[in-house]
């Protein structure tokens, strides 16, 4: 039966936003305040088992603690590790963060720039599911294709491996359950379910590469009886409750793999609508939890057989209740260009394009007159721009808005921050809040941001500006999606940098605190 071309719109429109994340628009009042081994392919080491959870926090982890609704949490924090400041990636957006969790590197390296970029290549805007008004002004077929195929098959740098690739490397094998960043050794042909195929130009099975255990919502699962979670209501299966069967699953079976990456989604959906101090999500997140370790029979056991670790991949700061004070639209301050509209192909007369990514964006020079430093001088006039960035031969450029002064830094040199990467620095370091003694580079509220803005400023190619907007604040740009009164993530700013770890069943912990170490840590581990 044809299937009516609203409804399958609609569903398309599901399908794509639930994938990577929907950004909704929120008005609501922001709340201040085993066996042994289970047969892994390395019986050496026990198995990993990592369970991501979108825009988890410390505060609030502990808050939900405290009044009894995150059991399962607990538990592993009390018999663990616990790390509540670990540094996140840049942009502070799920596909880059995770492409730096699965690599190892930042955006310089992996490639993936944000949820939103230009590719000049390409000629077109990247998007990899965003916001509802711009899902209605955009391919949604060609979101598709890039949230789940481009992004992992393309445009996810080949020549820095995954973690899964390495595994596969080396004999062991390793699993990933709804994980938006999977690509690995081993093909995969994903079911593409009718009312995508109608048009013809997605095609009814996509072939990718992901590691030996794969499952990604509708599209792909390990447990046959999961398909219930998997229904509309349920976000076609992007959710935590089927990440936790699948995981649960391979646990069930006598299956799990030397590491298993397993990613709960809601959580994230929740702050941006409710604010920073919710705790439904984390609950959520906690229940679907104890079904994986439920799996073992005892928590004790499922300590004691695998390795356990729980962390956020970036955190979210609170948005303004007043729509007007906390969105800052980069377009009337660059209005005298000419400005590529979201719902028409990049024309040859178009002199700018944005790709806002909540609270960082970049602006893109894609006309050969337009001088990238005229570009900063106007974004300038905004004063609650925080970073304004650019890159200059082979230095980064930043200043800030309402700011006169500038600062310059590149790779190499006689200054050394915490994590023993090496600088040349010069002009005013308070602009990217840093303290120098004895050549020594202390960070302060922008953890990591040599390396981290470092890694966006050669992330792709192209002349653009980096933007980040100051705590309180959400960049806009056409039909981008707004948190008013909700949490939103993606700039610099420790408020959106750092999250928590907990880790259960060793001993060991990652080289630094930071996401981009995680990936080596955990080899290390599985190689005993």
């Amino acid at each position: 039966m044809k299937i009516n071309n609203k409804i399958a719109l609609l569903l398309m429109l599901s399908l794509s936003l639930m994938i990577i994340g929907c950004r909704e628009d929120s008005n609501r009042q922001l709340n201040q305040q085993s066996v042994k081994s289970h047969n892994t392919a390395n019986q050496n080491a026990k198995p990993v088992i990592f369970i991501l959870i979108d825009s988890l926090m410390d505060k609030p982890l502990h808050d939900a603690i405290q009044e009894g609704r995150a059991p399962a949490l607990q538990y592993l924090l009390k018999n663990g590790q616990y790390f509540p400041k670990v540094v996140s990636s840049f942009p502070t957006m799920s596909v880059t963060i995770d492409s730096t969790l699965l690599t190892g590197t930042y955006a310089d390296r992996h490639h993936v720039p944000g949820l939103v970029w230009y590719s000049g290549k390409e000629k077109r805007m990247i998007f990899y599911g965003n916001g509802a008004k711009e899902a209605l002004k955009i391919d949604q077929m060609q979101v598709i294709m890039d949230a789940i195929y481009q992004l992992n098959q393309v445009h996810l740098n080949k020549k820095t491996k995954t973690i899964h690739e390495e595994l596969a490397d080396k004999g062991k094998e390793s699993a990933s359950i709804n994980a938006i960043v999977f690509r690995g050794k081993t093909e995969h042909a994903l079911k593409v379910p009718r009312f995508l195929t109608f048009s013809n130009r997605v095609p009814e099975q996509m072939i990718l590469t992901g590691p030996k255990w794969f499952s990604y919502a509708a599209l792909a699962q390990l447990d046959p009886k999961n398909s219930w979670n998997t229904l509309l209501w349920k976000k076609y299966g992007m959710n935590d409750e089927f990440s936790a069967q699948d995981t649960a699953y391979l646990i069930n079976q006598k299956r799990l793999p030397n590491v298993t990456i397993a990613y709960f989604p809601e959580n994230d959906n929740s702050v941006h609508r409710k604010g920073t101090a919710q705790l439904d999500g984390i609950e959520k997140a906690d229940q679907a939890l104890q079904v994986v370790l439920d799996a073992y029979g005892s928590w004790e056991l499922a300590v004691k057989n695998a390795i356990w670790i729980v962390m956020g991949d970036s955190a979210q700061s609170a948005v303004y209740e007043d729509r007007q004070l906390a969105t800052v639209e980069i377009k009337s301050l660059l209005n005298h260009y000419r400005i590529a509209k979201l719902n028409q192909p990049v024309r040859a007369e178009d002199q700018i394009v944005i790709s806002t990514n909540e609270r960082m964006a970049y602006v893109y020079a894609i006309n050969a007159n337009v001088e990238l430093s005229d570009v900063v001088k106007l974004l300038q006039n905004e004063e609650k721009l925080d970073i304004i960035a650019m890159k200059d031969d082979e230095n980064v450029r930043v200043t800030a808005g309402k700011n006169g002064t500038m600062f310059s830094y590149r790779p190499g040199g006689n200054f050394t921050d915490e994590y023993g990467q090496s600088w040349t620095l010069s002009g005013e370091p308070s602009l990217v809040d840093i303290a120098i003694k004895n050549n020594r580079i202390k960070y302060g509220r922008y953890p990591d941001v040599l390396a981290r803005l470092y890694g966006a400023m050669h992330s792709h190619e192209g002349r653009y500006v980096v933007v980040t907007v100051q705590p309180g604040y959400e960049l806009v740009s056409e039909s981008s999606p707004t948190h008013i009164g909700g949490g939103a993530h993606g700039s610099l700013h420790e408020k959106d940098s750092l999250v928590p770890l907990i880790i259960s069943g060793t001993n060991t912990r990652p080289k630094t605190l930071r996401i981009v170490d995680i990936k080596d840590w955990v080899l290390q581990m599985v190689d005993g």
